[in-house]
């Protein structure tokens, strides 16, 4: 039985509707607009006394993620930054949780000790976690139960790609990017010797405790940054049942569940410890730094419901060693060369069955050029050599071989104002080589080759039009193509498939900005061709042990949607702010002759109210997700729910010579039941239930 809702002759589906009324909206709002905004308040700005500054949100901010560094206002591809204040109160566990609101973005967890970005629907393979520019070189682009490395709570800075980033940072990137930026490695000398910040915080729904605490300074040309992160926390609180048992039977058919907790996930604790040392030497014409780190993790996999079964768990340890260096106006044709260097020890262990192993080195090499015929550009190149393996403790045998994979590339990007249009136009050439200690087909090659054409229409000061072409391609990874065994987590048998084609994407992205001093809105509309999209189907067989036996196919895939978001400044002062936020997005993914994708987001809207007074800054969130209707192949439809977020923040400058931020925070506050679409664990393993969080952040 599929537990599929479906749709009456003549009726149209909630999604399409939203979807048409959306661009009616979108098209009454540029006629009455009139393109350039006329006032739809009937308040006095004129005469307010704050910065003007204030309405040009995060449109002026620079893009480091981007080797240009270009300013979000001039990109033509839609992207979005977390810093400050804004980032301080979306700070999560995972990184997945951190952004899961974003526009176009949503968490996909395996239980709390994971979360992964989902971008327009792409998870896993096909977005890249970076953090400050190079890979987190761990292994969860393999496998959702594998966590990433990145530690969100020591970001200054997270910012989103979405769509194809291909071209800057390879074939990992295909459906997005996000880049976790610290001042691991400092860049400039502070201002202080010693300086830094604690933060502490508590959060009811799981008895989560985290501190996380930064040390740096710096004199003449020396510069450190020391830090160091704790988080614990035990079971997750839900609301209900933790395990769908309906639902749960329409992918395990014949499941009997002898265990099923309520009013918490059993088996979902986790305990996290890093540490970060890092220096740099700073002068007149550049800098160059290094960073050391060290992560230790274990965290639970909420089980099956079977009774009396080994409680899963993952114990990973990640060792990091990074270089970077920038030097600004060397001799010849280049402006500044930019250098990054990185090695990762990465292991993992699963509940004493297997034992997983990535060692890596990467490289980058980023040169913007003088100008030239007026273009301004930069050439690139990347490598990467790494050791992979998984293998069964008990049997010893390799479930992923040992495998060795070197990976080169090279691109350039330009970019050249004609008059009110910004274009830019970019290739990327790369080589894959896997040499895997295998009988059949030991050794494989891939050449990924993507191109990238966009345009920027400054319509006037407030208005502009942005478009983007891209083709893409991504080379399998070293599981779709190898692995062979039992995958407890996801209670599958999974079996490689060597005979993968890299993917092909044809991406286009279309979309719409106004940054007035009333209203700042941004429109994406985005459809994505994929040929020889790999996913992992179900081959009708059971394993040994009564597992699913799943393999890895190629079809033809499209993905289209869109992003909306319009912020309405509705009052402001020199005291006191209010903005109101409408906000949806959309992912429709499915596969030629195999039905709709698994796991794709559904529709997502909402509407969020902020509010500052002096030092006081709140904020009403309230979204809303439909039922999932299009569900994979062995997907049981997902209910609609209804999300209430508040949160607050109070800041008390110079309190004894520091910056002193409490804030509090009450989730899920209506208490849903959550099944997220886009996670593996969806009916055994909600989302947190009704929780509160509070914390204290000291900067010195």
């Amino acid at each position: 039985m599929h537990l599929q809702a479906s749709t009456c002759v003549g009726e149209q589906p909630k999604e399409e509707t939203v979807f048409k009324l959306l661009c009616t909206f979108i098209f009454a709002f540029l006629v009455f607009s009139g393109i350039s905004f006329s006032p739809v308040f009937a308040l006095d700005y004129e005469n307010d006394e704050g910065p003007k500054e204030h309405y040009a949100i995060h449109l002026d901010e620079i893009i480091v993620s981007t080797p240009l560094q270009d300013k979000i206002s001039s990109s033509a591809k839609p992207v979005t930054v977390l810093h400050g204040d804004d980032l301080r109160m979306k700070t999560g566990s995972t990184i997945g949780e951190t952004i899961q609101y974003e526009m176009g973005v949503h968490g996909q967890s395996f239980g709390p000790g994971t979360g992964l970005p989902v971008i327009r629907g792409q998870d896993g393979p096909r977005v890249r976690v970076l953090n400050n520019g190079l890979g987190t070189n761990d292994a969860s682009q393999n496998s959702p139960d594998h966590a990433s490395t990145v530690v969100p709570l020591a970001a200054e800075r997270i910012e989103i790609l979405r769509g194809p980033a291909t071209l800057l940072y390879g074939s990992g990137a295909i459906g997005g990017v996000v880049n976790v930026i610290d001042n691991r490695i400092p860049e400039y000398v502070p201002d202080q010797i010693v300086g830094g910040s604690v933060e502490q915080k508590y959060n009811s729904v799981s008895n989560n405790r985290s501190t996380a605490v930064k040390i740096e300074g710096g004199k003449n040309k020396f510069a450190y940054h020391f830090d160091g992160y704790y988080q614990k926390n035990d079971n997750v609180n839900i609301s209900g049942d933790a395990i769908d048992v309906n639902r749960a039977q329409v992918s395990q058919s014949g499941l009997v569940v002898a265990e099923n907790s309520t009013g918490f996930i059993n088996n979902s604790g986790a305990n996290n410890l890093s540490g970060t040392a890092g220096f740099s030497i700073i002068g007149d014409s550049g800098f160059f730094g290094f960073s050391g780190n060290a992560l230790d993790s274990v965290y639970q996999i909420p089980s099956g419901g079977t009774a009396g079964g080994e409680q899963s768990f993952i114990q990973l340890e990640s060792r990091k060693l990074d270089f970077k260096s920038e030097w600004n106006n060397p001799q010849g044709f280049f402006e500044t060369v930019r250098t990054k260097l990185s090695m990762t020890d990465y292991e993992h262990t699963e509940a004493h069955n297997a034992i997983f192993n990535n060692d890596t080195f990467e490289g980058r090499v980023e040169a913007p050029h003088k100008p030239i015929f007026g273009m301004k550009g930069v050439l690139g190149f990347q490598a990467m050599t790494s050791r992979y393996s998984a293998m069964e403790i008990a049997s010893a045998e390799y479930i992923n071989p040992i495998t060795r994979t070197n990976s080169y590339a090279a691109f350039f990007q330009e970019s050249f104002n004609l008059g009110s249009t910004l274009a830019q136009f970019g290739l990327r050439l790369e080589h894959t080589i896997l040499d895997s200690r295998l009988r059949v087909n030991p050794d494989q090659s891939f050449t990924p080759i993507s191109v990238s054409v966009s345009d920027l229409w400054n319509i006037n000061d407030h208005n502009s039009i942005n478009l983007a072409v891209t083709r893409s391609q991504r080379a399998p990874l070293v599981n779709e193509l190898y692995h062979e065994g039992g995958h407890e987590a996801t209670r599958t048998y999974q079996q490689g498939n060597p005979d993968l084609k890299k993917e092909t994407s044809y991406n286009i992205d279309l979309g719409y900005k106004l940054n007035s001093e009333k209203v700042v809105a941004e429109i994406d509309l985005y459809h994505n061709w994929v040929n020889d999209y790999i996913y992992s189907e179900r081959t009708g067989g059971t394993s040994a042990d009564g597992d699913p036996i799943t393999d890895y196919r190629q079809a033809t895939a499209t993905f289209m949607g869109y992003e909306a978001q319009f912020i309405f400044h509705a009052w402001k002062n020199a005291s006191q702010d209010i903005d109101i936020t409408l906000f949806s997005d959309y992912t429709r993914g499915q596969l030629s002759s195999k039905g709709d994708a698994p796991r794709i987001p559904p529709l997502r809207w909402g509407f969020q109210f902020d509010h500052r007074y002096e030092n006081w800054s709140s904020n009403l969130r309230l979204t809303r997700a439909e039922k999932q209707k299009y569900s994979g192949d062995n997907e049981a439809n997902t209910p609609s729910y209804t999300l209430l977020n508040l949160n607050t923040h109070y800041h008390i400058d110079n309190f004894q010579n520091t910056d002193l931020v409490l804030y509090a925070k009450g989730n899920n506050l209506l208490n849903e039941n959550i099944r997220n679409s886009a996670s593996f664990l969806r009916n055994f393993a909600p989302e947190p239930g009704v929780g509160a969080e509070i914390g204290i952040r000291i900067n010195y």
